[in-house]
Order: structure tokens, then sequence, then C-alpha cells
């Protein structure tokens, strides 16, 4: 009898054995975050019941049914639904579920694949602050950050103290235009969304780019002027912007590149430089240098004539009659900036003698013949 009775047990977990081997899912147990599918049974006072299949019976009340409400009213007797598990043994027994976080998890995961699809997406720009524009992805906030806008957006204001507001008012403009952009960060987490324009247009910025050469010449609109340098705006459809740097403006000294350029200008510049989707230009490039061969001209302890042109905290700069280059002379020749300002006028002919010439060097040195 003990033994018929061992036998039939054995042949149970056997059986057992071969259903759990075979329908793994049918045991498996419930965890608080799992992203299941339930049948809608019905709704009632304490909340609306849902079938997990094989699992359990699942229940949406309290504040979770109150954020669910419109989804629930168009629910009907076996229709499926995404749910997520809030509590695996909760109120009544029953897996307490979360309609409206699996549709977030569900957006989430979306947003993950459009990431890793690289799709291109038109976004509508709804807000700005200092740090870049906020738009919308699929009912997500997302932030274009300035450093992912395009050339063609990117802000452009002179170092100051109210550099911030300046980018501001600059980002404020762009509010209510529409921008094409890649995703570069999905983080549900910490519910951040990263989304990026240089990464669409610099696509095609690099094919437009391999038409060029170093050494090439093109013809531009100047886009914007900063401390540093200018902007230029070039090629056929004007979609490609370099830099041309303070250094690379003019032969003589350029200490505000405003003083001789404004946006609108049309201008010819030489490329000096293609890397990583970058272009440096160079005005200067294109007009003949005066300091070639100035040392065969001028000669250390000859008498010249100048006008004293600017001053800085190293003395003052001369523009050489007969030549276009500046000289300097040092602030020590006076002893201070003070006496200095008092002997050199601006804008008044002095004679001076060269105390050194370096052409390759771009260095002209000056003393004050008394």
């Amino acid at each position: 009898m003990e033994t018929a009775t061992i036998k039939t047990e054995v042949r149970k977990k056997s059986a057992m054995h071969q259903i759990v081997k075979s329908e793994p899912d049918m045991f498996s147990a419930l965890k608080s975050g799992d992203l299941v599918s339930a049948e809608f049974i019905s709704s009632g006072r304490g909340g609306s019941y849902f079938a997990i299949k094989n699992l359990s019976t699942g229940i949406v009340y309290g504040r979770e049914l109150m954020n669910a409400r419109s989804i629930v009213k168009k629910l009907k007797k076996g229709d499926m639904i995404n749910a997520k598990v809030v509590e695996s043994e909760g109120y009544m027994g029953y897996a307490e579920l979360s309609l409206t976080e699996a549709d977030k998890h569900k957006v989430w995961n979306e947003l993950k694949e459009l990431k890793d699809k690289q799709e291109i997406l038109t976004v509508t720009i709804e807000g700005a602050n200092s740090g870049g524009l906020i738009s919308t992805v699929e009912g997500v906030k997302a932030f274009l950050p300035v450093s992912q806008l395009s050339n063609q957006h990117y802000p452009r204001v002179s170092d100051s103290q109210n550099e911030k507001e300046k980018i501001l008012d600059e980002l404020k403009k762009l509010i209510g235009t529409l921008i094409p952009v890649r995703i570069l960060t999905v983080n549900q987490k910490s519910n951040k969304l990263i989304i990026s324009e240089k990464e669409v247009t610099d696509e095609s910025v690099q094919a437009i780019l391999s038409k060029y050469a170093v050494g090439d010449v093109v013809e531009g609109v100047i886009s914007g002027v900063a401390d540093f340098g200018a902007f230029i705006r070039f090629d056929d459809a004007n979609e490609v912007e370099g830099l041309i740097h303070i250094s690379e403006i003019d032969h003589k000294l350029v200490e505000d590149p405003r003083e001789v350029m404004a946006v609108g200008d049309n201008v010819k510049a030489q490329i000096t430089e293609i890397k990583d989707g970058r272009v440096s230009l160079s005005l200067k490039a294109l007009t003949p240098d005066p300091w070639k061969d100035l040392d065969k001209k001028l000669t250390v302890g000859q008498d010249i004539e100048g006008e004293a042109f600017k001053y800085n905290p190293f003395g003052a700069f001369i523009n050489v009659e007969g030549t276009t280059v500046q000289g300097l002379i040092h602030v020590s020749e006076f002893g201070s900036i003070e006496t200095m300002k008092k002997e050199l006028e601006l804008q008044k002919k002095y004679t001076f003698k060269v105390e050194m010439i370096k052409p390759e060097e771009k260095r002209l040195i000056l003393t004050l013949k008394k």
C-alpha cells in the first residue's frame, strides 16, 4: 500500500516537472516592476480587475485608478492591455497594477528604439533657458543643449558680463520653430531625454565639405562677430559656417573684429583647415604679407616716421610710414603708462629708431628719437 502511494507521488512530481519544464511562464512568480499583459475582467467600486495569465489576478485601485480613469473607460471585457506590477501581493491579496506606468515604460522603450535607429525627428521648440532649448518627444520633455545646436542656430554673442542673458535672448527667438533632431540620451530613471540638432546637420555639412579643400577660396556672408573672431556662412545654400579667428582677419593687429567687419558683410576668405566638420578660414591669407622681406626695407638703427595708433598695457602701437605694418614702442621707454601718454599722443607723427626687426615673428620694436 505504501509502495503504491510512493509510486503515485513520484508520477505526480514527474508530470509536474515536465509541465514546469515545458511551460515555465505558468509558474514564474510576479515581481514588483514587472511588465505584464493583462486581460480586463470588470470594474467595480473597489477597483478594476485584470487576469494575468497563469499567474494571478490584478487590481488597479486608489490613486492608480484615478490616474488611469480615461484608459479604463475604453476597456471592454476580454481586452488586453500592458500593465506594470506595483506590488505582487497587495490589496486584498491581489497583484496591484499600474496602467499609466506601463504606458510610460512603453514610451521610453520607443524612445530608446528611436535613438538606436538614429531616427531624425522634427520637434517644436517650446521654451528656452541659458543652457539650451526645451521641447517634447512622444510626450516626454526633451532638452536640446546649446552645444548641440547647428551652426545656423548657435547663439553668436560676445564675451561680456551679460553673456548668459544675451544667449538666452538669442535662444528665445527660436521658440515656436521646427528643428530636425536626433536623440542623444535616453534615461528613464533620471527622466532625462537629450536631443541634438548638430547630429542631423553635421551629416549634410560633411557631405558639402567633401567638395572643399585647404587652400580653396570661398565667398560668403559674415553671420556673426565675437571678441575672438567672425563667423562666415558660405556655399550655395549658405549651410556651411566657418570661423575667421581674430588673428586671421588682417596682417595688422586687430583688437576688436567689430571695428573692421559687421554681420551681413560679403567677404572672400581662404580655407586654412577642415577638421571634424569645423572650418577655419583666413582673410589676411588673400592679401600680400607686409612683413615679408621687411628686414630688407628697414635696418636696425634706422630712423623712421610713424603715427601713434593705439595704447596697450605693454606700450603703444605705431603705424610705420611707407609700410602697412605696426611697430611697438615699449612702456619701459617712458617709465610709466601715464608718462607715455603725455609724451606720445595718439594720431600724432613722431620720429622713431628701429631697435629690432623679426619679420618671421611679425615683431618690430621701436624707440622714440628725442
